[in-house]
């Protein structure tokens, strides 16, 4: 073979090695598979609802409104919920929990022959009686009103449901007295706070600022106005 033909079976395969290079490097440019994007294509963005706050705290119950209205049967069919671990005739045993006949006006955690948690008996130490409040609370959320606490129970979340039950052991043997109605005072949080909302929306401020500005005109303008009448010329009088 001579020299020349040799170069030209040489340059024959580098063009085509070159070739082929060339297509692949073009083949992954305009076919390739990998993608950068700014965002996800799935990406959902949730805007935060207006106006969304804090849950407004309950009004304190009136119980001496509530309990004669409440729904003794009702509270009984709630009771139902308890039975597993509690009793409330008179006489009846403990249970996982303790007897609750009179546990109304009883001082915490000292039924006889029920092994009390710590945190009841500490509880006990400092509240002298189950009254109405601390009840409800207790049986509204057991181990948030009392960490520590023996009773798992979940909770009655519906005021009215806690009311009920209350009005149902206030039926066995509870020697607390329901107190004289008092309906202002449950009343009292909400009426002020309702009270305020529409004076600042005819304002057209908030109810601090409503009240705020109220109170800062008023003197500035009783101040202005013998400013602005001292300030106006009198007719000179004649001397004579």
């Amino acid at each position: 073979m001579s020299d020349l033909t040799f170069n030209k079976i040489a340059g024959a395969l580098l063009a085509t090695g070159l070739a082929i290079v060339g297509l692949r490097e073009l083949s992954a440019g305009v076919f390739s598979s990998e993608e950068h994007v700014e965002k996800p294509g799935y990406a959902i963005e949730v805007a935060a609802e207006e106006g969304a706050g804090p849950a407004a705290a309950e009004a304190p119950v009136d119980w001496g409104t509530a309990l004669p209205a409440a729904d003794v049967k009702a509270g009984e069919a709630v009771f139902a919920k308890c039975k597993s671990c509690h009793t409330a005739d008179n006489g009846g045993p403990n249970g996982t929990g303790p007897n609750l006949w009179g546990v109304e006006g009883r001082k915490p955690g000292s039924h006889p022959g029920f092994a009390y948690s710590t945190a009841m008996t500490d509880f006990g130490a400092k509240q002298p009686v189950w009254d109405y409040e601390q009840i409800a609370e207790f049986i509204k959320e057991p181990q948030k009103h009392m960490p520590g606490t023996k009773m798992t129970f979940v909770g009655l979340k519906k005021t009215q449901d806690r009311v009920n039950v209350i009005a149902y052991l206030h039926g066995q043997g509870s020697t607390l007295p329901i107190p004289a109605p008092n309906p202002a005072a449950a009343a009292a949080p909400a009426t002020a706070t309702d009270a305020a909302a529409p004076a600042a929306a005819a304002s057209g401020a908030t109810p601090a600022e409503g009240a705020g500005g109220a109170h800062s005109q008023g003197p500035a303008a009783t101040a202005q106005a013998p400013a602005s009448q001292a300030a106006t010329p009198q007719p000179a009088k004649a001397t004579h």
